[in-house]
């Protein structure tokens, strides 16, 4: 039986009113128990495998409702009119019996079951920015060449102020000009004119720029290509931070061909369906969270997934009515490059984070490395290779620690390094 646990909430994400007990009966208790038994196939306020539970305890007598959850198929056996109708308007689906369950337990699911549920309360997204949070590339490299640049031509400036401070005292001092002339000059000559006419000024400012010109020049030509710190909008909202991080659901359950091939691939919806038939709303928490921190109401995101496959939430089928979802791709190599996930994440044992960065803490996902040739270089020259228990490798191994006398061998060892390993 599944243990999982969904949070009441309403339509809207909002928590359900807690009301007091009756009977004797502890709804906390019976909340527990609820979600632990029951939440699997019932809500309280939706239809989900089975029927919304809400009031459950109002619409049947207690005995018989003691009855049909210890043993519900032993009730329809007897030909019982109303567990025959409910087995034949669920399409015979046969619920899972709870013998273990006391009338106590039973009396405090059935006081949670009648939980009301609270107006959903106007929720105003956060203003500005969504919280997207981008791996822009580090810019202390650029910050520390333009310093350097600066600091120089402040040091350049200073010179020429010392030299011109030189000059004009060693012309007072040989009776060359006097100080009044050489201010009646200047006054009258204008400044664009004495910086031409500065030959050594000119001369510096020229190689300022240039050496600036070239460096931003080169800088702009190797960025073509590189979209580090790209974020697409995507057309159905997927949290990283919830699934992965949140939920720890494992990267390769829904990219599951990165184990057996060159790529990792877009999971169907379909592996999205496998949790969200019976998730059809996030936790209030969890609502709430993402409607303040990033202005994104899950619920709906929810619904456009329901809405391209064709899921019918009231009916729980499927109406062969979808929508195809066009994706935006974030990680693209250009086609010269061959790279193949399978050969790294399976042979190589290397984690997801190591390229795509910690994609459990990404609301929106974006393209965590600059996907270059260096840093492809650079990770093979420093990444050391798992000798234990990699029979294919396992006589090359060998020969090359010998060779390297028993130092840690890296990818570039294996030839990480030859061109016609990724252009062929």
């Amino acid at each position: 039986m599944s243990t999982y646990a969904q949070d009441a909430t309403t339509s809207d994400g909002e928590p359900a009113v807690p009301v007091e007990a009756t009977g004797g009966a502890d709804a906390a208790a019976g909340e527990a128990l609820f979600k632990a038994n029951c939440a699997s196939c019932h809500k309280l306020y939706k239809k989900a495998v089975g029927p919304a539970l809400y009031n459950v305890s109002q619409k049947y007598d207690r005995e018989w409702l003691y009855s049909w959850i210890k043993n519900s198929q032993a009730l329809i056996e007897s030909g019982d009119a109303q567990a025959i109708a409910i087995y034949n308007e669920y399409n015979q689906t046969a619920m899972n019996a709870f013998p273990q369950l006391s009338n106590q337990d039973m009396d405090n699911i059935l006081a949670y079951t009648d939980t009301p549920k609270q107006v959903a309360a106007a929720v105003v997204p956060a203003a500005g920015d969504a919280g997207t949070s981008t791996g822009g590339g580090d810019s202390t490299l650029n910050s520390i060449v333009l310093a350097a640049l600066a600091l120089i031509l402040i040091l350049l400036v200073a010179l020429l102020f010392v030299v011109n401070n030189t000059l004009k005292r060693f012309a007072e001092a040989n009776g060359v000009v006097t100080i009044a002339d050489e201010e009646e000059v200047e006054a009258r000559r204008p400044i664009w004119k004495a910086f031409v006419e500065n030959q050594f000024l000119v001369l510096v400012s020229a190689i300022f720029l240039l050496l600036a010109s070239a460096y931003f020049a080169y800088g702009a030509l190797m960025s073509v290509g590189v979209d580090q710190g790209y974020a697409p909008v995507q057309p159905i909202h997927y949290s990283h931070r919830i699934h992965a991080g949140t939920n720890q659901i494992e990267c390769k359950y829904c990219h599951s061909s990165a184990r057996e091939s060159k790529h990792s691939g877009i999971p169907s919806l379909n592996v999205c369906m496998n949790c969200h038939k019976s998730i059809g709303e996030v936790a209030a928490e969890t609502y709430q969270e993402g409607m303040d921190e990033y202005g994104i109401d899950y619920n709906k995101e929810i619904e456009k997934l329901y809405a391209a496959t064709g899921w019918d939430p009231d009916e729980q089928k499927f109406t062969g009515e979808t929508k195809p979802v066009r994706w935006v791709r974030i990680h693209n190599l250009p086609d010269l490059a061959y790279f193949n996930h399978a050969q790294h994440v399976t042979a190589g044992n290397i984690e997801c984070q190591t390229c795509h960065g910690p994609v459990e803490e990404m609301e929106i996902m974006y393209q965590y490395s600059p996907l270059t040739m260096g840093w492809c270089i650079n990770c093979h020259r420093e990444t050391n290779v798992d000798l234990e228990n990699n029979g294919y490798y396992e006589k090359i191994h060998e020969e090359l620690s010998k060779k390297r006398g028993g130092k840690k061998l890296t990818v570039a060892d294996l030839g990480g390094l030859e061109c016609g390993k990724c252009h062929y």
